[in-house]
């Protein structure tokens, strides 16, 4: 049931009980105003990203039903899926014991114009698509996906990458 984003309120955060144990929304963002998120598959329950949200962010996830997330880099809300149709479809939100994170539970949806679901800008499935390997020598990454999922050049031709320097 979808609910006006006007409507959702974040109540006054006044007891440990209250948040821990109560059923009052209360929850806490950080002295940046922001609240970090990781969002999985549904289903497959595969880690996709991490980002965060603000109140606003978190308001209009709450009320569309699809995700819209805080770039730190870009200073704004962004509507995943807005351009490349990867819709992150929201199925349940998590918050833990304090109130100060959150899980998206997601599904995916295919990009506008063709290749297989996914959720990263790089066109992998996963945002989480290396792992790290250490050796008394060196720190390597090594690649979890062997393939992309899409390709980024034609998804956003014209777009510049949201990854800063």
């Amino acid at each position: 049931m979808k609910i006006d984003e006007k409507n959702i309120i974040f109540n006054k955060r006044v007891s440990i009980e209250q948040i821990e144990e109560g059923k009052e929304f209360c929850p806490k963002f950080n002295e940046e105003g922001l609240i970090p998120c990781i969002t999985i598959e549904y289903g497959s329950k595969e880690v996709l990203m991490f980002s965060f949200l603000n109140e606003r962010a978190f308001k209009k996830s709450i009320a569309t039903e699809k995700a819209h997330y805080y770039s730190r880099s870009r200073k704004k809300i962004w509507f995943k899926g807005e351009v490349s149709g990867m819709y992150h479809q929201i199925q349940e939100i998590l918050i833990d014991d304090d109130q100060d994170s959150v899980i998206f539970i997601v599904k995916l949806n295919k990009p506008k114009k063709g290749g297989q679901k996914a959720s990263c800008h790089v066109g992998y499935k996963s945002c989480f698509y290396r792992k790290i390997e250490a050796s008394e020598k060196n720190i390597v990454l090594k690649f979890t996906e062997n393939k992309k999922s899409f390709d980024p050049k034609i998804i956003y031709e014209g777009i510049e990458n949201p990854t800063k320097i």
